[in-house]
């Protein structure tokens, strides 16, 4: 399962990856990313939750790549990715570095706990 939100206010776009991900539940939230990004400034922020993930289908990498240029065609200025097993890094750096034109700041952090207290300090200007 794919399933992504956002929190307007505080200029961010989340990504779940929840159990087994296939190309299909990228493919079928496609037009519901593109509304989230509508909604959000130039500037906005990224967690990518792989927190919860099992597995994900070889073949979503393309709609990954997909959405990595649209969100850097956008003016992402950071992406957080919550990967507390480091195994289930499916590669996100790599395609990062294909995908996203602008320098775009990565963090990875081994829990929802430690990205969120970055998120909440960079909105409060306070050291994490």
């Amino acid at each position: 399962m794919f399933l992504p939100t956002s929190n307007k206010p505080r200029q961010l776009l989340c990504l779940n990856y929840v159990g087994h991900v296939r190309v299909e539940d990228l493919a079928q939230r496609r037009d519901e990313v593109l509304a989230l990004l509508a909604d959000l400034p130039a500037g906005f922020r990224l967690l990518t939750d792989l927190s919860l993930l099992r597995e994900m289908d070889v073949n979503c990498e393309a709609e990954i790549s997909w959405m990595m240029e649209i969100f850097d065609r956008k003016g992402m200025s950071v992406v957080i990715r919550v990967i507390p097993e480091p195994q289930k890094d499916i590669g996100f750096k790599i395609l990062a570095a294909f995908h996203y034109k602008r320098r775009v700041r990565n963090i990875t952090c081994g829990s929802m706990e430690e990205a969120l207290r970055l998120l909440l300090s960079a909105a409060e200007g306070t050291p994490a």
